[in-house]
């Protein structure tokens, strides 16, 4: 099934600048860390890390077209990048890797998670609980900066990082979540622009396709088999959406992206980067602009773990997609199975695979369709009970625009609560005859229905693609 483009440029920067990071051992930790003293660093997970052990490191890269000071970029940085100026874009993390770092010297895993995988959010940000798993930085960045706002925050820098602290506690909760509970020790954040300036540091970059294609959307123009790309070949690279013979997924976007860091990896391991004073500085020049790490991430610890990262010896590995669909926006997501989202992270982390979430006992919605809308009573009904509500009785009744949760003696927050678990935007309002932990529902016509809520298009289940190792530069669509 065809997916929507993206901006995947910036996925590939992210996963690159962590190979900066991780691939410094060939440089010299205590050498690498002074040059890094700028980087901007976080509080929003001071006290989660592990003592000792294992180590996950969370990767985001944000869909924004400012640097990590919420300052926009050159203006000939806009036009070289044809991805718009700092008007365009966001706070979505429109890429989500998990990095495990074995504390047995094991090879690292690398974990990608699908951008618009549609999941529970950790918190409700901004009244929010379902939505695709990169929104959750987006929300929470929404409701910190609007709550600044209202308390006189006017200084830009503070505000900014303030903001997107809400944001990366809530995109990392959110993630821990959908993994069933996996610890994140550490996060990484990378902006748009790092790719294309990375990719300049260290051009030219050699990929390897299997078969010829071209994509006149990317410009991608690619024959078959190893060869060297410029930094504006690279955007083509892991930007192209189509192909004239063949179906293009999320899931080959995703492979493309994992391909150019087992290939940076391999470059780095050559030292062609690192033995380099002048490209050396360029790379550090991009991460203090383009990058953000937590307060707790200690390079020179990490790098004795993490030393098999710079020779290239990793594993690459995709979650399972079940399906696509469109949500209640027009918007693609993609549906998943959490039981097997759980068991796939489990096996990949070497974790027992953690059972299902207990049913919770929470109040008991009764659902009234007067939306005009046939079965919408009793899709709603089927949903509840994955959001922790017992499912009550369906009933139909006349039409009326407005929807609204009614509620009894004690239940106003169970109230709200249920009208930010649908979405927001509805009315809530007290019923007498209602006993405690019982709420009504009642649908009208301004009712929106969630991806979760309707019944969905049959479309064969989406099988990741076989997992990616060693070193080298592998081959992939």
């Amino acid at each position: 099934m065809e997916r929507a483009n993206g901006h995947w440029a910036e996925r590939i920067g992210v996963v690159a600048l962590v190979a900066v990071l991780l691939g410094g051992a060939a440089y010299g930790w205590a050498e690498l860390r002074a040059l890094l003293s700028g980087v901007t660093t976080s509080t929003a997970l001071d006290g989660q890390a592990r003592p000792g052990g294992d180590t996950n490191i969370l990767v985001m890269g944000l869909d924004s077209r400012l640097d990590e000071r919420g300052e926009p970029l050159p203006a000939e940085l806009y036009e070289q990048l044809h991805a718009g100026d700092q008007n365009v874009g966001g706070y979505n993390t429109d890429v989500l890797m998990l990095l495990h770092v074995p504390a047995d010297g094991g090879h690292p895993t690398v974990i990608s998670i699908p951008r618009d995988d549609y999941t529970d959010l950790a918190g409700c940000p901004d009244g929010v609980c379902k939505g695709k798993i990169k929104e959750a930085y987006g929300y929470a960045f929404a409701a910190e900066s609007k709550l600044l706002a209202a308390q006189g925050v006017t200084e830009k820098a503070a505000r900014e990082q303030r903001s997107r602290d809400a944001g990366r506690a809530a995109e990392v909760a959110t993630v821990r979540q959908f993994l069933g509970g996996v610890a994140v020790d550490h996060f990484v954040e990378v902006t748009l622009v790092a790719f294309f300036q990375l990719a300049q540091v260290v051009q030219p970059i050699t990929v390897c396709l299997a078969d010829s294609t071209r994509d006149s959307y990317s410009g991608a123009d690619f024959p078959a088999g190893q060869q060297q790309i410029s930094a504006a070949q690279a955007l083509a690279f892991v930007r192209q959406g189509h192909d004239p013979r063949h179906e293009f997924t999320d899931l080959d976007r995703e492979r493309r992206q994992q391909a150019f860091l087992v290939s940076l990896a391999h470059q780095l391991k050559e030292g062609r980067v690192f033995g380099d004073p002048v490209k050396l500085g360029q790379l550090v020049s991009v991460a203090k602009q383009n990058i953000a790490i937590d307060s707790g991430l200690d390079l020179n610890a990490l790098a004795r773990q993490a030393e098999t990262f710079a020779g290239g010896d990793l594993t690459l590995a995709s979650l399972p997609v079940e399906r696509f669909e469109k949500d209640a926006r027009g918007e693609d997501v993609n549906i998943v199975d959490p039981v097997k989202i759980r068991a796939a992270a489990a096996r990949l982390l070497g974790r027992t695979v953690p059972p299902p979430p207990a049913a919770t006992a929470g109040p008991a919605v009764d659902v009234v369709n007067a939306s005009g809308r046939e079965g919408a009573a009793a899709r709603v009904l089927k949903a509840l009970p994955s959001r922790g509500y017992r499912a009550g009785r369906t009933s139909s009744a006349r039409h009326t625009h407005r929807t609204v949760v009614r509620y009894g003696r004690g239940d106003s927050a169970s109230a709200a609560k249920l009208v930010a678990a649908l979405g927001g935007g509805y009315s809530v309002g007290y019923d007498g005859a209602l006993a405690a932990g019982e709420l009504k529902l009642v649908l009208g016509t301004d009712f929106r229905e969630k991806a979760d809520q309707v019944d969905p298009v049959p479309v064969s289940p989406v099988s990741p693609a076989d997992e990616l190792s060693g070193g080298g530069v592998p081959c992939v669509r």
